[in-house]
């Protein structure tokens, strides 16, 4: 009876969502409980891998930030490649929109954080973390509203949010590295050379891709790159062609076995390792921190005034089309809902404070809850209520 019950769960779309919510509640719960010790201790538990005089030794928490989400994006780096490929990336004219609004979603946010907090330096490493948009969460929210929802704007949503991860992957790659160990990079490059020898010979097994992949991970880590760009790099060679007698591709067949390990496993394992918010002595001036106070601004404003903003004037211009049975007032939740930044601001945040010091640790994820909330229940609530286009005729 529990099997069944956890595999219809696991069924539902707004599963993954649920999850990362629960996640996300039992971090803080622990932060702010008795448990706080076993909480930190666990997050700062030292793991090492050693290979003669080579050595990768870190707390818990950045294995789950720097191995983990490195998978994370390799899955990003899959979906993304058969995107282009046979997907909603592969049509300009259905791109157009998403793309648009996407910059909107991006540069807009960045400018309202930047205002905010201009003048301060430490802060400013920030201006990218209320440009991000956590698919996971903002499906989850649609998939509550059912059939109210036409497929259009889910679609226009999910290429908005590859946009967006791909976006955040080019900030990632050069505002969030440290300093570079040519060596390292070197390596890096013989495996990028032997990923590539791979694919052009046709290989399609996928063991030596994944194999070099992990050595990949390994020189990047120690290059100042961040590692997760490593994931990407190595999903950009997966062969999307099929073994003989096969039905689906080599990529096709990786990304749907890797899917739920990811939406499932370690997204919510990042959640609950980097939401751990402690609420002792919060008060107002902590919710008017330039900090959070330019994060929630962000998210919230920025994405919904930048989404909205570019995607009107894309079709005042001509140069795009409302998605199909969609009107304005739908239009303008899902912009809000892009604001939902969680576990993609996060891990921006994870990486723009990482020497900023302990408050910035507790300030930067006050304004990504804040803002994200209150984009997740405005965006709810604007779609709950927008009338659609099949009432709007009859009415």
């Amino acid at each position: 009876m529990v099997i069944k019950a956890l595999t219809n769960f696991l069924r539902l779309e707004a599963s993954a969502g649920i999850l990362l919510l629960i996640a996300m509640v039992l971090a803080m719960v622990a932060e702010n409980s008795a448990l706080r010790i076993f909480y930190d201790a666990l997050l700062g538990t030292p793991v090492e891998i050693r290979i003669g005089d080579f050595e990768i030794a870190k707390p818990l928490l950045l294995w789950i930030n720097d191995g983990l989400m490195a998978v994370f994006f390799f899955l990003i780096g899959l979906e993304v490649k058969r995107e282009l490929l046979d997907g909603e990336l592969s049509e300009p004219a259905r791109v157009v929109l998403p793309v648009i609004g996407a910059v909107g979603g991006m540069a807009i946010p960045a400018a309202i954080y930047s205002y905010i907090n201009w003048g301060d330096p430490v802060a400013m490493k920030g201006w990218a973390i209320p440009s991000a948009t956590d698919i996971a969460f903002a499906l989850a929210v649609l998939t509550l509203l059912g059939t109210r929802i036409p497929n259009s704007l889910k679609l226009f949503l999910m290429t908005l949010a590859i946009v967006d991860d791909l976006a955040a992957i080019i900030i990632i790659a050069l505002f969030y590295t440290d300093d570079l160990s040519l060596t390292s990079l070197s390596l890096a490059a013989v495996g990028i050379a032997a990923l590539a020898a791979l694919n052009r010979r046709r290989v399609l097994s996928l063991t030596p891709y994944l194999l070099v992949g992990m050595f990949l991970w390994a020189a990047v880590l120690k290059s100042g790159v961040h590692a997760t760009l490593a994931g990407v790099v190595t999903a950009f060679f997966i062969p999307y062609r099929k073994v003989p007698g096969a039905e689906r591709t080599q990529l096709e067949r990786l990304e749907d076995d890797l899917h739920p390990a990811v939406v499932y496993g370690i997204l919510p394992l990042f959640a609950f390792a980097n939401s751990g918010i402690t609420f002792a002595g919060l008060g107002l001036d902590a919710l008017l921190h330039p900090v959070p106070l330019g994060i929630a601004a962000g998210l919230f404003f920025g994405n919904q005034i930048g989404i909205m903003g570019l995607s009107w004037l894309a079709i005042k211009l001509r140069l795009a089309q409302l998605p199909q049975g969609v009107n304005w007032v739908q239009m303008y939740g899902v912009a809000l809902l892009c604001g939902i930044g969680f576990t993609m601001s996060l891990f921006i945040s994870s990486l723009a404070f990482e020497q900023g010091g302990p408050d910035f640790a507790v300030d930067d994820r006050l304004g990504i809850l804040l803002g994200s909330t209150l984009s997740a229940v405005m965006g709810y609530l604007v779609l709950r209520f927008a009338p659609t286009r099949r009432s709007a005729n009859t009415s």
